[in-house]
């Protein structure tokens, strides 16, 4: 038993139901508050899907910052594919997928996003990372922008914790993998979050055509709490011989209509976030069901991550 952690978890839990409260009562009107410039920390999978559907879909021009030189050109090499995807089943013409890219803004200057309306930081999940971040952004962004982080699994009161004199303007805005594909994001309030940086990142997140869905403070969300251990659960299964990982997948998605098996999911995800992710929840909860798998422990120990590796549960 853990009561400290508990009664945190009480705390966030009254918190966001008097937030969903204030959003009921003022909810933004259409076009108030609207977002003219978003920026972007992160030009990897996730802030490169970030951008181009606020730059195709919201129609706002994006700063998008990443440290690195390469990640940026890899970044932008993988929406062109996305854009010529869109153009060769004729969604738009060479001229509008030109003018979409046009309105995303690659740079290494990270004093550039700055003068941005709505920031989201989509750095790797490293809270020292994302607390340093944070605390730029609240001394250097303008005191009315919205700080918000695309945090899978770190306490969103802690990130806040961090952005010294603008905590109530941090929120976190969970995007789900692939960003242009998914509907589904998860807007999560730290206890510093005012009701008024809530209302305003449920309305953005509507203009760049999405779901949004509240959820307390509480170790994974909604998503990765229940996600994360299915695939977790689905490990141990091969691990202890219940099943090979062929018959494992195929039952979950000729048996139970999930569209990809938890298996191969694990592998698109990434093995590093899963375990991360699952060392949070069980970190957080100090709960035994929450115990990563000793076989995707050994597995990202050895570099197979998946997709991103070329080798994980199955080869690439």
């Amino acid at each position: 038993m853990r009561p400290r952690i508990f009664a945190t978890s009480f705390q966030s839990v009254r918190c966001v139901r008097q937030l969903r409260r204030s959003f009921s009562v003022s909810a933004a009107t259409p076009g108030e508050e609207s977002v003219k410039q978003l920026g972007v920390i992160g030009a990897g999978q996730m802030g490169l899907g970030i951008a181009f559907v606020a730059a195709q879909v919201s129609k706002v021009p994006v700063v998008l910052v990443d440290s690195s030189e390469a990640s940026i050109h890899k970044g932008l090499g993988f929406l062109d594919k996305l854009l010529q995807k869109d153009v060769a089943k004729g969604k738009y013409s060479q001229a509008e997928a030109n003018e979409v890219k046009s309105r995303i803004e690659p740079t290494t200057k990270f004093d550039s996003i700055f003068a941005a309306d709505f920031i989201i930081e989509a750095v790797p999940e490293i809270t020292a990372l994302k607390c340093e971040i944070f605390g730029k952004l609240a001394t250097g962004a303008k005191s009315d922008t919205i700080l918000s982080t695309n945090t899978s699994s770190i306490s969103i009161t802690k990130i806040a914790a961090a952005a010294k004199g603008a905590e109530g303007r941090v929120v976190c805005t969970h995007f789900m993998n692939p960003v242009p594909v998914q509907k589904g994001v998860e807007i999560i309030s730290g206890l510093q979050t005012t009701g008024e940086t809530l209302n305003r990142a449920v309305e953005f997140v509507k203009t760049m055509g999405k779901i949004p869905s509240v959820s307390a403070d509480s170790p994974g969300f909604i998503a990765n709490r229940l996600l994360i251990p299915y695939i977790n659960e689905a490990i141990i299964c091969l691990e202890t011989g219940v099943g090979a990982k062929e018959d494992i997948d195929n039952m979950m998605k000729n048996g139970c209509a999930m569209p990809m098996g938890p298996l191969a999911l694990a592998d698109f995800i990434g093995l590093d976030t899963c375990l991360a992710i699952m060392n949070v929840l069980h970190t957080e909860t100090g709960d035994s069901k929450y115990r990563p798998s000793g076989l995707l422990q050994k597995m990202v120990t050895a570099g197979w991550l998946g997709v991103k590796s070329k080798k994980g549960f199955y080869n690439y």
